[in-house]
């Protein structure tokens, strides 16, 4: 019962923590009380993907006869798309438990617990309890749905995102609060299953985090998509009872309108799980909320790490699977540098997609820089008229003083597959001059890359 390492939680980062500690040659245990691969691949970000792939299928066949295609009456069928996302979640679990296999990686099964120096208490579905021993433990717990004490969630009516996922029919009408990548992704899906999707943002324009123009462009497509959006507005109570449900919604004058729907979707952010896993026993340093960790996620208890959604850092799968990494690899004594967290790509699903890097404009002048701004529209893409697919732009912001890429902002078809890219460009601090002599291949949107590059130096051609 005694491991190198033992990771509790079997999410992007447990799973990824497991893996590289067995290939550098510990004996590793995975502790983990539902399914292996955690959050994201059961519940958060592998089946929402099928759901939109679902949803983009859809408004194609919608729009064949713009391709010179006849499809009469496409419908969606929708118990059969939550039965595909549930069936490529349920394959993708079993992927890890491949994995696992192949790398010699005992599974233990139920509740893990820090008890005291090096030890694990797992608790099973029967109740009973073993102790198992690690020289090193890394928690991996990762999050859940955020509760508001104004948005009681009851699982049936006011849902969180894992219900989301799994309702057992299409709701006529549903309110969406927040609009992040959860709610903008779920609000984009269900409307295009017909439901009649209202979304609610306190923050003056959806998906807040986002530089501006994007977050416009995004607004019109929802518009133009049929979906109702309320910017500066909150939802301050839900009256529930027979019948629709009653939303008070404080709207951007400060005025209460009382809006109804069959189902509220609170996708308001998301809890670190950090309760009963033997924080407080071991007296493990905590901020704000989160596990305190360093720069190789070692916390102030010798032999305790934390990764991922519980401690501080974007709350991304691809953040926790690098946090993975660089942990195990210095518990290993592996030479391995710390992550820039300015250098993280954030993606978002919907249609049209969304993708960034580094600095939005208006951060960037914050912080100071005289800045180069490029941008290049994809109505002037000969892949995107190709495609169908004109929304949206490549905006690049530069520092005017050494022209290289301060920040990437993409809005457009296929967008999230092409801001490595720009990850890469800055990771390596390439130059405004760099990206436009590297030869994109034609046509592709990535050439709108090259041109937004072109055209904060005057260099454009297409435009």
């Amino acid at each position: 019962m005694k491991y190198d390492l033992i990771v509790i939680g079997s999410g992007p980062g447990g799973y990824v923590a497991a893996i590289r500690g067995a290939q550098l040659g510990m004996s590793v245990a995975v502790v983990e009380r539902a399914e292996l691969g955690g959050i994201c691949l059961n519940w958060g970000c592998i089946p929402t993907k099928s759901l939109l792939k679902s949803a983009q299928v859809l408004e194609y066949a919608h729009h064949a006869a713009d391709y010179g295609v006849k499809i009469e009456n496409a419908t969606p069928d929708f118990d059969a798309i939550i039965a595909r996302s549930r069936g490529v979640a349920d394959k993708m679990s079993k992927g890890i438990q491949y994995l696992f296999k192949k790398n010699n990686i005992t599974v233990i099964e139920g509740h893990g617990k820090l008890t005291a120096d090096k030890t694990v208490e797992v608790t099973n579905a029967a109740g009973e309890k073993t102790i198992f021993e690690a020289q090193h433990i890394v928690l991996a717990t990762g999050a859940r749905s955020r509760q508001l004490p104004n948005i009681p969630q009851d699982g049936k009516r006011i849902i969180g995102y894992r219900q989301a996922l799994t309702l057992d029919h299409k709701p006529e009408s549903m309110i969406v609060v927040g609009s992040g990548a959860i709610g903008s992704e779920l609000a984009y899906f269900y409307n295009a299953m017909g439901t009649k999707v209202l979304l609610v943002e306190f923050m003056p324009t959806i998906l807040p985090l986002e530089d501006e123009e994007v977050s416009k462009q995004v607004g019109r497509s929802f518009k133009k998509a049929g979906i109702d959006v309320m910017v500066k507005s909150s939802v301050e109570s839900v009256e529930s009872g027979e019948g629709l449900l009653k939303v008070n919604i404080k709207n951007k004058k400060g005025e209460i309108e009382v809006h109804e729907a069959e189902i509220v979707l609170s996708a308001v952010g998301i809890s670190p799980n950090v309760e009963n896993i033997g924080l407080e026993e071991l007296n493990i340093e905590m901020e704000r909320g989160r596990v305190k960790v360093d720069d190789y996620y070692r916390t102030n208890v010798e032999g305790v790490y934390a990764i991922g959604d519980i401690v501080h850092g974007p709350a991304l799968a691809h953040v926790a699977s690098a946090e993975a990494i660089c942990c195990v690899e210095h518990i290993a004594g592996v030479h391995t540098e710390p992550i820039d967290y300015t250098n993280i790509p954030g993606c978002t699903y919907t249609t049209p997609e969304v993708a960034s890097v580094g600095l939005n404009e208006a951060k960037a002048l914050e912080a100071g820089y005289e800045i180069k701004i490029g941008k290049f529209p994809f109505t002037a893409s000969g892949k995107a008229s190709a495609a169908g697919a004109n929304e949206g732009f490549i905006k690049l912001i530069f520092n005017a003083a050494d022209n290289t890429l301060l920040g990437a902002h993409m809005v457009g078809m296929n967008v999230t597959e092409m801001i490595a890219e720009m990850v890469l460009a800055r990771k390596v601090k390439a130059t405004a001059h760099d990206i436009i002599k590297t030869v994109h291949p034609h046509p592709t949107m990535s050439e709108a890359v090259m041109e937004a590059a072109a055209a904060a130096y005057d260099e454009v051609i297409h435009i």
